[in-house]
């Protein structure tokens, strides 16, 4: 295990920009690591630099004795810690001028995905902010904003998501947090949402635990994809053999992880996040005294996910997939991760290999290809082969397909659910009665 320091200490190695030797390593870490703090290493400055200002802005100045060196000639503040508190939300939108109506608009472009934790003062002067550079740069999407930070997946032209990423990493409230490299992209465009939507909110991501209660600084340690591949290689080889003492823990939600996952997982059969936190208290057992590889799509759920996890104090140790999935996919499109990886868009999966690890609903054949229930009230996806189509079989299940039923409305014209086949037989927080099942996948 890493040798943490405290707060003194990692601000100390910020300002001073010294190199120390690792007292030790944590897994796939290799002989370039020359910072730790809170049990994680880094090998770069800029990974300090945003570890410090997102984990202990608020403890800069509060340690007695503090010796920070003046910064030198030339270099700005901006490049320092910073400061206690939130920076100021800058109102700035990109030039268009020079720009044809054509390229900021054009169907060929890419989705981003990203998130940022970081302290927010005034949410809705940044949810304003966020939509009008996304309505300015014509892009559509999901734009979630707390105090806790920003998450959002946003789709659009090329030239359109390349200036909202020059235009997010030059916000002062970003600043030393959030690099280019948290911005996963795929083929897309803004084709592949709807509409725009920006909101306030709670919590950046829907886990249904206050963040004051349960906070994102309280994480598992992050590594990266080659680690994650590497740790990965070794639990599969262990579990062959009865030997693991780890768990690989899928923390998305059911239809995610039915179309693309890590071989070996364990992957919980629930309908959403916010069951997460019911399904670690319902399964402690499963946890006790391992080791835990979490991870999602893009690593968001994650950060909430491995701090809920460790905060009852059962595992040994938790780690998490830094970028999720779809930084993973990135170094290793034909690792471990089998099958597609699921979006929340119009597009509901892309690939990076050639393997249908799930089946058609009603005829069993190898199909991985979402589609909405074809029954108006129900919003289920389901997975029906074109033969199955072909024939009508277009619902999730035989109450949807065969009653037909109509829309149903609350007295204030809120349309209801129904509670058909699918969710009825479903608990809604599973309980793993046998511990061995990831291993036997792991055979």
């Amino acid at each position: 295990n890493a040798r943490p320091c405290g707060a003194f200490q990692a601000f100390s190695l910020f300002v001073k920009a010294k190199e120390v030797p690792a007292a030790s390593r944590c897994p796939g870490g290799g002989e370039g690591v020359r910072w730790w703090c809170c049990r994680q290493a880094f090998e770069e400055l800029p990974g300090i630099h945003r570890h410090v200002a997102l984990h202990h802005s608020g403890d800069v100045g509060r340690q007695e004795g503090l010796d920070a060196e003046p910064a030198e000639a030339g270099e700005s503040p901006a490049d320092g810690p910073a400061p206690a508190g939130s920076p100021e939300i800058s109102w700035a939108l990109p030039d268009t001028s020079r720009i044809s109506h054509d390229d900021l608009t054009s169907k060929v472009g890419e989705v981003l995905l990203y998130y940022c934790y970081c302290e927010v003062k005034d949410p809705e002067k940044l949810c304003a902010w966020q939509k009008a550079l996304c309505q300015h740069l014509h892009l559509t999407g999901k734009v979630r904003v707390a105090s806790e930070g920003i998450n959002g997946t946003v789709g659009g032209s090329k030239v359109a998501t390349s200036l909202y990423i020059e235009v997010m990493l030059s916000q002062p409230l970003f600043k030393n947090i959030l690099c280019e490299e948290d911005f996963k992209s795929s083929a897309g465009g803004a084709h592949c949402f709807p509409d725009l939507r920006v909101g306030v909110f709670k919590e950046i991501v829907p886990m249904g635990i206050d963040p004051k209660i349960v906070s994102y600084k309280e994480t598992g340690i992050h590594l990266s994809p080659q680690e994650f591949h590497r740790e990965v290689e070794q639990y599969l080889s262990q579990a062959s053999q009865g030997q693991s003492d780890t768990i690989l823990l899928d923390c998305r939600n059911f239809y995610e992880s039915k179309i693309g996952q890590f071989q070996g997982c364990l992957a919980p059969d629930i309908r959403k996040f916010s069951y997460f936190p019911s399904y670690i208290d319902e399964n402690l057992e499963l946890f006790k005294d391992k080791r835990v590889l979490m991870y999602c799509t893009g690593g968001i759920r994650c950060e909430r996910g491995s701090a809920y996890l460790r905060s009852k104090a059962v595992c040994r140790e938790v780690y998490q997939l830094k970028g999720g999935i779809h930084k993973y996919l990135e170094e290793f499109p034909d690792g471990f991760y089998r099958g597609k990886l699921f979006v929340f868009d119009d597009r509901y999966a892309i690939c990076s290999n050639e393997d249908i690890i799930s089946a058609c609903r009603y005829c069993g054949a190898l199909w991985d290809q979402y589609k909405l229930c074809s029954s108006q009230h129900c919003r289920q996806l389901v997975l029906t082969c074109p033969s199955c189509c072909n024939k009508g079989l277009t619902a999730c299940c035989p109450v949807c397909q065969e009653k037909e039923l109509k829309v149903t409305s609350r007295a204030s014209g809120q349309t209801l659910k129904e509670e058909c086949e699918c969710t009825r037989r479903r608990p809604r927080v599973p309980i793993e009665r046998v511990s061995q099942r990831m291993l036997d996948r792991g055979k």
